[in-house]
């Protein structure tokens, strides 16, 4: 049985947040003057509040050696302070952790190269510091470089590499030199679906490899299928441990709870307007998470001041408001009601199979004669990835659409 490599008890993080009262707009230097004393005061402690934030509260697991582990949660909830105090970026402020062997990571873009230097200097700086001797990184070197692509640039400062760069970069350097354990912080966030497939892929294969894995990623479908363990975090503190596909469910379930509800604002003055918003699902749950292979259900209220022909129309948009989706009930032939009054109705979209990720719902009500408008707007949900669908994870920078295409071999042509 594998010893543990990884023991955190009881771990605690807190900040200390300052306030000292709201600042003013433009000033003119004799308003500086005359406040002087007053900021000086301040300065010094007078007139300011301070309040404490426990970033994380009582954590404690154990990870074993060889063993991938996924950390999800929310924003906020804890997951790269903890990746901080493992790296040694930051010290606990309550608690300890035991760490055997050498750790190599990459939190965030650039994370431990020297803007001036060159990748050929920062892969051998970065060796360097976890103790390899020039030799042992020469032999890495050009796996590291071929893994990253930037040949071209090798002898660039890496001040000039774009983010995609300095990501390709990191997590080659982490995951090629002789580390025990690894620790990545959102590495699929940046870089195109070919450069995730490849981290996912060599992840992979460094934990078959016996190192230890710590994964971070919003990208729950990955969590699923690369990690045999998950950590849930919630404010802080552990909310579930244990297989990760329950523990993604546990979360998707907790995620799924949450309003998916949005109110309307009446205008006075216009012949109808909407009065709120929601998503369901099929039994008419409130829902604010789906599956890629569910069907998502928008139901709406609306108020009627002026008899007449109106329209819904209902659009899924990216997270950068960009329009993916568009059903207007005129191509389905459905009539809106328009008497006078308040009226509900729902409209089903099915089987979107949209790539995981976050999106925003539109839905807008239009009287026909007119042009006049009302719409509510930035009714968020997620798209989780449906593991009987596909078993691999989905990147979300693949594509909008997932479609399961029909394949066949066909019998050789003669040559012409």
């Amino acid at each position: 049985m594998s010893e543990p490599v990884i023991c955190c008890d009881r771990l605690g993080k807190r900040y200390r947040l300052h306030h000292a009262g709201s600042r003013p707009g433009y000033r003119t230097l004799r308003d500086d003057l005359r406040s002087m004393p007053g900021r000086l005061a301040s300065a010094f402690g007078a007139g300011r509040t301070q309040e404490e934030f426990w970033a994380l509260r009582e954590v404690s697991f154990t990870v074993n050696e060889g063993e991938v582990l996924g950390i999800i949660g929310r924003n906020g909830a804890g997951k790269s302070t903890l990746l901080k105090i493992l790296s040694r970026i930051t010290t606990p402020t309550e608690g300890g952790v035991d760490l055997r062997g050498r750790v190599g990571s990459l939190l965030e873009v650039g994370t431990g190269f020297h803007p001036e230097l060159t990748g050929r200097e920062n892969i051998y700086l970065s060796g360097a510091m976890l103790g390899m001797r020039r030799q042992e990184v020469r032999s890495r070197f050009d796996a590291i470089v071929a893994f990253a692509e930037v040949e071209r640039f090798l002898d660039t400062p890496c001040k000039h590499f774009s983010s995609g760069m300095y990501t390709r970069l990191g997590f080659a350097v982490a995951a090629h030199l002789n580390t025990d354990i690894l620790l990545f912080d959102e590495v699929l966030a940046v870089g195109d679906a070919s450069f995730q497939q490849r981290c996912l892929g060599k992840m992979a294969e460094v934990a078959g490899g016996g190192r230890t894995v710590l994964f971070v990623s919003h990208n729950l479908g990955a969590v699923g299928s690369l990690c045999s363990r998950a950590l849930w975090l919630d404010r802080g503190g552990v909310r579930n441990d244990g297989p990760s596909r329950a523990v993604v469910a546990a979360y998707l379930t907790d995620v799924s709870n949450q309003s998916g509800s949005v109110a309307g604002k009446p205008r006075t003055g216009e012949p109808a307007w909407l009065l709120s918003a929601r998503l369901a699902d099929p039994t008419g749950a409130t829902r604010q998470a789906f599956s890629m292979s569910e069907p998502l259900r928008a139901e709406c209220e609306y108020e009627v001041a002026e008899t007449g022909a109106y329209t819904l129309s209902v659009q899924v948009k990216e997270f950068d408001f960009s329009p993916v989706v568009h059903c207007p009930s005129g191509d389905a032939g459905f009539t809106v009601p328009g008497a006078i009054g308040r009226h509900q109705v729902a409209v089903e979209v099915p089987d979107l199979q949209l790539y995981t990720g976050r999106y925003w719902l539109r839905i807008a009500l239009t009287h026909t004669a007119t042009g006049v408008q009302h719409e509510i707007d930035r009714l968020g949900f997620q798209i989780e990835q449906d593991f009987a669908l596909c078993a691999r994870p989905l990147p979300r920078q693949a594509g909008l659409v997932y479609r399961s295409a029909r394949w066949s071999i066909q019998p050789p042509r003669p040559l012409a």
